[in-house]
């Protein structure tokens, strides 16, 4: 069960659909994917206007409406005879709140993902986010209702870090694993590659001066502001540096900055007269072949989060052995040991982030042995292979053996 199916479940259903005697059925939004050998139901829900709903309530609502979808998506597998054993489920978006009563002999095991606060985390990190009122830290309280309504019907947890995990209350860890969604190591392997800028041509290969920065969209949460304003001493320092951003321009989380179409319009235009633009490219979405082109020819790729759901591309690019400059956030900590697997700055230390950059920039063979470290690093510890799947078998394993591993909530 999975909005945009298969999300992080990808390489568990493939798995488990290629494997003897195992049924598996998914159900998704008009977003989900089919994946063979998986009977993929969809549901859509129609947009409709909520303003009439209290304003602390319109998250919730929508989720119920989703839920609902998800009733009638799941009476029909019922009414085909289809009686699942073991539902894994992603609560981020209210599909998990029927599921307790559709499949009551079911096992459940939720992925909840990301528990919001108030303080500790994301909300409050950045001051240029501006301050939340009391409304607007209830507001951010009850996105949690959907996900404590879940964990409370399930039986299992899973969770992909160990701080994202430490953000739910106390009395759910117990039901929680630590399972991160898995980098294919196998396929991202450190090497030589050529990429080439699709809007102007130029191409740059592996040992060149490249800084590479990636995020789905250019925003704040992923630093995007901090990165940007560290750029005009790197390329001062650096005159022959050339800066390749990829993503879009628009918001994955938090908002749109007030007087501008996008981030990327505000910081060009904060930084305007300060930046060499012949080496400045901005890429937009990439295809994944084409991402991993871009990581292999980066020198030093840059790496910033809020207090936040950890990315994949950190882990895809210390796998490709690259060498990761990484604000020092909770989430980062747990996968960068600083020195030794990649390097750590201040998130809003733009000049420490610069320094760290040139340094590497300068000076790529000594740094070089902190690229081959991360690469094992991600081998050891987050191989899909080694550990991801490992981690979801014993969970099916133990319904299909009927070992009492789960308790009720």
């Amino acid at each position: 069960m999975h909005t945009n199916f298969p999300g992080q479940f990808k390489g568990v259903a493939q798995h488990l659909a290629q494997r003897c005697g195992t049924r598996v059925h998914a159900i998704g939004s008009r977003t989900a994917t089919l994946v063979p050998g998986i009977n993929v139901s969809r549901y859509s829900v129609s947009a409709q206007d909520i303003a009439a709903s209290h304003s602390l309530a319109r998250r919730f609502e929508l989720e119920c409406r989703r839920a609902e979808q998800v009733m009638y998506a799941a009476t029909q597998m019922k009414l085909n005879k289809v009686a699942p054993k073991l539902i894994f489920a992603h609560s981020g978006w209210g599909e998990a709140i029927p599921l307790r009563e559709l499949f009551p002999q079911a096992r459940l095991v939720v992925y909840p993902e990301f528990f919001y606060r108030t303080r500790g985390a994301d909300v409050g990190f950045d001051s240029e986010a501006g301050q939340l009122g009391v409304d607007g830290a209830v507001r951010i309280s009850l996105r949690n209702a959907a996900t404590l309504l879940a964990l409370s019907d399930a039986d299992a947890a899973i969770a992909p870090t160990h701080w994202q995990k430490s953000l739910f209350p106390a009395e759910y860890h117990g039901k929680f694993r630590v399972i991160h969604d898995g980098i294919d190591t196998k396929r991202l392997t450190p090497g030589k590659a050529t990429f080439t800028d699709p809007s102007t041509g130029r191409s740059f290969r592996t040992g060149d001066e490249v800084v590479t920065y990636v995020a789905r969209n250019l925003e704040p949460y992923r630093g995007f502001h901090i990165f940007m304003r560290a750029l005009p001493r790197i390329m001062q320092e650096r005159p022959h540096a050339h800066i390749l951003i990829a993503g879009g321009d628009g918001v994955s989380y938090g908002s749109l900055p007030e007087g501008y179409a996008g981030w990327k319009e505000k910081l060009m235009a904060q930084l305007d007269g300060r930046l060499d633009r012949a080496r400045l490219h901005f890429l937009g979405h990439l295809a994944y072949d084409d991402y991993v082109a871009l990581l292999r020819v980066s020198r030093v790729h840059v790496y910033l989060t809020y207090p936040f759901v950890l990315s994949w591309s950190i882990l895809e690019a210390m796998a490709l052995g690259c060498i990761v400059v990484a604000s020092d956030t909770a989430p980062v900590r747990e996968v960068i040991d600083d020195g030794v697997t990649g390097l750590l700055t201040p998130f809003f230390d733009t000049d420490q982030l610069a320094e760290r950059i040139v340094s590497v920039l300068a000076n790529p063979r000594r740094h070089a042995p902190i690229g081959r470290a991360a690469h094992s690093r991600v081998v050891e510890a987050y191989d899909f292979e080694r550990q991801t799947l490992p981690g979801y078998m014993r969970i099916v394993e133990e319904v299909v053996g009927a070992a009492p591993a789960f308790t009720r909530g």
